[in-house]
């Protein structure tokens, strides 16, 4: 997903696998030079390789600026030999670190502002696969976004894997105007029911979203104009035009992320 207040600087969040197709598929993240990106800054909300794997396909000369709690970042960074692809150069990644809970105003690597300010908010998630073995969990692991235009005070709330509805999470979403929010899964039993894993959704770090304790009823009455579903797995009905879970959740005035979806606030 990528987010800009005029199209002149372009925020991505999150940096999946197919990185090169999106940047292809949409003509505003489109080079307008040799060595240019219109790219100012990615930000990152967990070490998940489907939230973080395509920066290695940015290696190019042009320097990235990434924004990321600091665990975030050693998670990446740290014995990671193919890093390297992006250490080759003074100034090539510029890291600037998140705290959760502070505002701070997204800037591309020469500091011009771009009227956009990001708090990260700790989400109940976990561990990468690949650092479970050798780590103890923490509130930076995963992170989710607020982000305030500074001239309108209009807020995105951007939320990609949420275990739970806690309190943290409600505050950021509570007076949002768009809100994205974890739609992985429908049911909590959904891959073992399809013979596809042993884990339950929340073992995963992702709250489903039909049943009566799911984010549809926990987060039923909000006041945001748009409320979308994203990260939407391939086992979730959600994704299927005429299936009863994506009537359910158009009636109760959600919408479900599609390829090339455009969102004006």
């Amino acid at each position: 997903m990528a987010i800009s207040t005029d199209s002149a600087q372009w925020f991505l969040l999150n940096c999946s696998p197919e990185i090169r197709q999106q940047i292809e598929s949409f003509p505003p993240l489109h080079p307008r030079g040799p060595r240019h990106s219109p790219i100012a800054a990615i930000l990152i909300t967990n070490g998940d390789l489907d939230h973080c794997l395509g920066l290695l396909s940015l290696r190019e000369s042009h320097p990235l600026v990434i924004y990321a709690t600091d665990r975030l970042r050693r998670g990446f960074t740290d014995g990671n030999v193919l890093y390297r692809t992006l250490d080759r150069f003074p100034g090539q990644v510029t890291w600037r670190v998140l705290k959760v809970g502070r505002e701070e105003e997204l800037t591309d690597v020469d500091g011009r502002p771009s009227g956009l300010l990001v708090e990260a908010v700790a989400m109940p998630g976990k561990l990468p696969i690949h650092l479970e073995a050798d780590g103890t969990s923490d509130p930076e692991d995963s992170v989710g976004f607020r982000i305030r235009e500074r001239a309108t005070g209009r807020i995105v709330a951007y939320l990609s894997g949420v275990g739970a509805v806690t309190d943290a999470v409600r505050r950021a979403v509570e007076d949002a105007d768009c809100v994205f929010f974890d739609g992985t899964f429908w049911s909590s039993d959904e891959l073992p029911g399809l013979g596809l894993g042993t884990k339950r959704a929340e073992q995963m770090a992702h709250l489903p979203v039909g049943g009566p304790d799911g984010s549809l009823a926990r987060l039923h009455g909000l006041a945001a104009a748009r409320r979308i579903f994203i990260h939407v797995n391939n086992t979730n009905p959600l994704l299927r035009d005429d299936s009863p879970e994506r009537a359910t959740v158009e009636a109760a005035g959600w919408e479900v992320a599609r390829d090339g979806m455009e969102v004006r606030i």
